[in-house]
């Protein structure tokens, strides 16, 4: 099966993926459409003339909205039917109603580089997990040295904290130098500021799809069927903000000011085929296993490449590549994350942001984030042109990437990037 645009066979855009996103063009208002290679096809368009439904919104348009939320509440039978659906459409070999459509192919069928993405959902909360196992790892042997690096809690359950939904960005929004108290010396009393420790976070996020009603959780067994799809986030970080006010409740104002977000949503299905073996959570690896709950039978983790690129104000477009990792470093997986978020009767809604926190792997040029390729500061980047960092500095710019790639099918997730502007009066 093959696409009938003009789609190179190695795409991660290709039939396979059909990532969904939010865009807006011309005149017209906010929609949403489907990435193919190049293109973005606008379903809002298909709807309308009668190419593509979603089985029970009854007749509610779902895809001329804003935002993916209608879509997201539908659940995985209508998710898969609407994709097999646009598969159908969009191949050379399937219904010719949009190839051969004239006005609905050249109302439908956009150039990628003609259209304005948005936020892809309405997000009405956002929680930031703490799965990678190295990641902790690291940023406890820094704080509490090698034999506490790991706190007691982290092997049997998937840490996390509530974060702030309304500061979620999408790719390409600058984000401005936060300003907060800090203490740089133990010795005297705080001060105020712009942060001097501006960091990242390599993330992959989900957004959940049918929610669970208040007090019923969302099972390890079913968890699957609430998960919409992953996107790209950069969790930007003030780390010097952050130690000061983090005791006793955790991250508050120097996490809240801004996290990114690639505009594509790749699909649940899509990553079918790149669903690995993750560590093993059991005594063969010198692990506890989880409680019931948590036991998540067959592959946990996601076999995807992530790549961090650097762009100073100085440096050519593109940058340099300062981290590649991939998401198979992640210890709790997702559906583990949403069946823990609501063993206790907590409520997820569809639109709901959750993001797997800083994956990192076992070396340097794996890390996630600048805090532990710098290892706090002490051991600075050399970038080229004599460049170096310890944090971000004003005007560079941070472009997060990914793709799956496995017996000739590949799955791209597009970038979030973003550029850091001077601190505000």
């Amino acid at each position: 099966m093959n696409p009938f645009l003009d789609v190179p066979a190695d795409s991660g855009f290709g039939l396979h993926n059909l990532p969904y996103g939010v865009f807006s063009h011309g005149d017209g208002g906010a929609r949403v459409g489907v990435r193919l290679g190049d293109y973005v096809v606008d379903l809002a368009a298909l709807e309308t003339h009668g190419l593509v439904a979603a089985a029970g919104a009854g007749r509610a348009p779902v895809f001329s909205q804003p935002a993916l939320n209608a879509l997201m509440a539908l659940g995985p039978d209508a998710w898969s039917a609407v994709r097999e659906r646009l598969q159908d459409l969009l191949s050379d070999s399937g219904d010719p109603a949009l190839r051969e459509g004239g006005a609905v192919r050249e109302a439908a069928v956009l150039p990628l580089a003609d259209v304005t993405m948005h936020l892809p959902a309405r997000i009405g909360d956002y929680t930031d997990f703490y799965s990678s196992r190295q990641h902790a790892t690291n940023v406890g042997t820094m704080f509490r040295g090698p034999e506490n690096a790991l706190k007691p809690n982290w092997l049997h359950l998937p840490v996390g904290y509530h974060g702030r939904a309304s500061s979620v960005v999408v790719s390409g929004t600058d984000v401005v130098r936060p300003s907060g108290q800090t203490r740089p010396d133990d010795d005297a009393p705080p001060t105020f500021g712009p942060s001097k420790r501006l960091d990242i976070e390599l993330e992959l996020g989900f957004f959940v799809g049918p929610g669970n009603e208040l007090g019923d959780p969302i099972s390890i067994s079913d968890a699957d069927r609430h998960i919409f799809g992953f996107v790209l986030v950069n969790d930007w970080s003030a780390r010097d903000i952050q130690k000061w006010e983090y005791v006793p409740l955790g991250p508050f104002l120097g996490k809240s000011f801004a996290t990114s977000v690639s505009p594509w949503v790749v699909p649940y299905e899509a990553l079918a085929p790149f669903r690995v073996d993750g560590e093993p959570q059991d005594a063969t690896a010198g692990n506890p296993e989880p409680l019931p709950y948590l036991r998540q039978r067959g592959p946990r983790a996601l076999d995807v490449d992530l790549e961090v690129r650097l762009q100073t104000s100085s440096m050519d477009e593109g940058g340099e590549v300062v981290a590649q990792t991939t998401a198979r470093n992640l210890y709790w997986s997702p559906e583990q994350q949403l069946a823990h978020h609501t063993v206790n009767g907590c409520n997820a809604r569809p639109g709901d942001l959750m993001a797997s926190g800083t994956i990192s792997g076992e070396d340097p040029g794996s890390y996630g984030s600048l805090l532990e390729m710098t290892w706090s500061g002490k051991n600075p980047l050399s970038l080229p042109g004599g460049e170096t960092r310890t944090f971000l500095e004003d005007g560079d710019r941070v472009t997060i990437t990914g793709e799956a790639r496995r017996d000739g099918v590949a799955v791209g997730f597009g970038e979030v990037t973003g550029r850091v502007l001077p601190p505000r009066p």
